[in-house]
């Protein structure tokens, strides 16, 4: 009996430790503002910062006269909210874009 009831005493204690570290807060995600400000990764082109020549460098099928209307529609426009409203310029379709849509950021 001694021994039963010292068994169930540990697994008691265990049980209620494996709880307790279960239930541990996750560490706390970074604010929002550090994530948006965040640099883009290596080999990435920002659109919204971007000069013509680099975006000629830097992507597919785009040659200096697509990299400076790119640039002209920034201009005009402001800054590009969405990698979609590169679509936006002249020149550039579904099929381009989706060459480059993994070298892009906004960021």
């Amino acid at each position: 009996m001694r021994k039963a009831f010292l068994t169930s005493l540990v697994f008691a204690f265990l049980a209620s430790t494996s709880a307790i570290v279960s239930a541990a807060p996750a560490a706390p995600a970074p604010p929002a503002a550090m994530v948006a400000q965040a640099a883009p990764a290596a080999g990435m082109v920002n659109l919204n910062t971007a000069d013509a020549e680099t975006l000629k460098r830097e992507l597919s099928g785009i040659g200096l006269a697509k990299a400076e209307a790119i640039v002209k529609h920034r201009e005009t426009n402001g800054e590009f909210l969405t990698v979609d409203e590169l679509l936006e310029v002249k020149g550039i379709g579904k099929s381009l874009l989706d060459r480059n849509r993994d070298k892009l950021a906004l960021k």
